[in-house]
């Protein structure tokens, strides 16, 4: 298969802006951004494959496009995991969730991580909360236009503002299945090679160190670190033109909250493709340079 070896200046990234749970263990993938497309797979795929399906964002329709995509290439008991980030932005975030939930409970081999607009969405539930010490820019909340809330709210019948979050309203529209459901959600996924969560971690800090919150949030520390880590990162939550390899972390998140393609990605050991309509997409890792 044709490898992908130079960065594409048109798929530069845009970077505009602690409970684990038990799956068999895949093992590590090295992910590089798509410069060109490649012929489909032509060789059988191994027994248990890992795909993995980053930030939704309420876009049901795109999330039913890539599941179909996940079937076709693995079957209906593919290993899944979604790296967070459920609702707020697109148009039907009460979908998603009940979507996500219906799998789960015909016994689809899914694994639904947390991420920070999930967590957003909780907090509101619970606390009547639209605020956040992460959020730094002024004015924003999580009834602000560009975080979302309010189109997930809409999802569920409410109207909401950040003047008037309408709190009592979403109580009894937003059902409580809804709400354990989100509260149940762990923060990260460990394998042998690979570290599955939303946003990053502190670099250098021990696992059983990190913040949840981070794991929620973090970009600057982790996004500038170019170490390597114990473990090859996978996450989502920062949005990119096309799914980068940066060496030490893989963002998966193509930016499908701001109406850019939900890339669904598969991995067989080391060696990850892209799920598209042609076939599967090799990506490999940066080429070093001396």
């Amino acid at each position: 298969m044709q490898q992908i070896s130079a960065l594409s200046a048109k798929y530069k990234p845009i970077l505009n802006a602690v409970t684990s749970a038990d799956m068999s263990q895949p093992r590590a993938v090295d992910i590089f951004l798509l410069d060109k497309p490649a012929p489909p797979r032509l060789t059988q795929p191994m027994k248990n494959p890992l795909y993995i399906l980053p930030d939704i964002h309420g876009q049901s329709a795109m999330l039913d496009k890539a599941l179909a995509r996940i079937e076709a290439d693995g079957g209906g008991d593919a290993r899944l995991i979604f790296l967070g980030d459920y609702v707020d932005r697109g148009p039907d975030s009460r979908g998603v969730i009940e979507r996500l939930m219906a799998g789960q409970a015909q016994g689809r081999n899914w694994l639904a991580l947390r991420g920070n607009h999930d967590q957003m969405f909780l907090d509101y539930l619970d606390n009547n909360s639209i605020t956040s010490p992460r959020m730094t820019k002024p004015g924003y909340s999580w009834l602000h236009q560009r975080l979302g809330g309010m189109d997930t709210l809409a999802s569920y019948g409410v109207t909401a503002t950040a003047k008037a979050p309408n709190h009592a309203a979403a109580l009894d529209a937003v059902p409580i299945e809804h709400r354990n459901w989100l509260a149940s959600l762990p923060y990260y996924h460990l394998t042998n090679e690979l570290l599955i969560l939303h946003a990053g971690i502190k670099p250098g800090v021990p696992l059983s160190r990190q913040s949840p919150e981070d794991m929620l949030w973090l970009r600057g520390d982790f996004l500038e670190n170019p170490m390597p880590h114990p473990w090859l990162v996978v996450h989502g939550h920062t949005a990119l033109d096309m799914p980068t390899h940066f060496g030490n972390r893989i963002d998966l998140d193509g930016g499908a909250g701001w109406g850019r393609p939900l890339w669904p990605a598969v991995f067989e050991g080391r060696d990850c493709w892209l799920l598209s309509d042609q076939g599967r997409l090799p990506l490999t890792p940066p080429v070093s340079r001396a």
